[in-house]
């Protein structure tokens, strides 16, 4: 079967930039997703379409078709209580805020008692950066995982 809308992909994947690797599934369990669902950087999920079990595919996505340029000007104060992820705060520290679209990563710029300064560019943002997939099964979705909008089972959502 081939890759198209609604279809359960399996894949493990490493993720590099100019420096070198960032992160890679390799080893751990393969991550799982639904085709057309938004799920993933749109040139990424383009890239995929038509693809299947057992094809192996390289993509370099510039800043602006991945996590967007940096912005220069994205630093917010809030307050700490708002901070998710640790007790303790450091600068450089990753850490999750929630907003109106969702939860979002943010780096912790300064930190004083009551207050954060934080970075609210993607950590990704102004990255050139290299996928190199493995799609390992591709399947039909069910009719719960469509009207759900997202793969269930190992590596996707669990309810």
């Amino acid at each position: 079967m081939n890759i198209s809308n609604n279809a359960v992909v399996q894949f493990h994947y490493t993720l590099s930039d100019e420096t070198g690797e960032l992160e890679s599934s390799a080893g751990n369990k393969p991550l799982l997703y639904m085709h057309g669902q938004e799920q993933m950087l749109p040139k990424l999920e383009a890239a995929l379409e038509g693809k299947a079990a057992g094809d192996k595919l390289e993509l370099t996505l510039a800043p602006e078709d991945a996590y967007g340029e940096l912005q220069q000007n994205a630093v917010q104060s809030i307050q700490v209580k708002h901070l998710h992820g640790a007790k303790k705060w450091q600068p450089g520290m990753k850490a999750w805020i929630q907003t109106e679209e969702g939860q979002r990563q943010v780096t912790i710029v300064k930190v004083g008692m009551f207050k954060a300064d934080i970075d609210i560019n993607h950590p990704l943002a102004g990255k050139t950066l290299t996928f190199n997939v493995e799609i390992l099964q591709v399947r039909q979705a069910s009719a719960e995982e469509v009207a759900h909008g997202h793969a269930h089972g190992e590596g996707g959502h669990q309810h």
